[in-house]
């Protein structure tokens, strides 16, 4: 049977930070919720998938290499592929990524992905 998902349900069920919590699958893109704090990752790339983060919960800016784009609750933001980038994350914030399956790694994910 066909389940729906509540976000927000989905992301308070996350009690650690930096946890990557898969709550969905569509075509072969992976959605994963995730909770951060007071953290910034390396600049990074995603050579063969584009990737957005919803923001659930919260405020955090992504970096590019000419400027940063700063998202609040509802907001959106695709990143192609391809394109360097970093969220920045200085208060708590719960976001869904959506991205290909098998883009997330240690390297990309400051070590927390698994």
């Amino acid at each position: 049977m066909v389940q729906k998902i509540n976000l927000k349900e989905s992301e308070n069920s996350v009690n650690e930070l930096f946890i990557y919590k898969r709550v969905g699958m569509l075509n072969d893109c992976m959605l994963n919720v995730l909770q951060a704090e007071n953290r910034t990752l390396e600049f990074h790339i995603h050579e063969k998938s584009d990737e957005m983060f919803y923001c659930i919960e919260g405020e955090f800016d992504i970096e590019f290499e000419d400027g940063q784009t700063h998202l609040c609750e509802g907001d959106f933001i695709i990143i192609p592929k391809g394109t360097k980038h970093r969220p920045v994350c200085k208060s708590l914030v719960k976001c869904l990524l959506i991205e290909a399956d098998g883009t997330l790694n240690k390297e990309n994910t400051g070590g927390a992905y698994t």
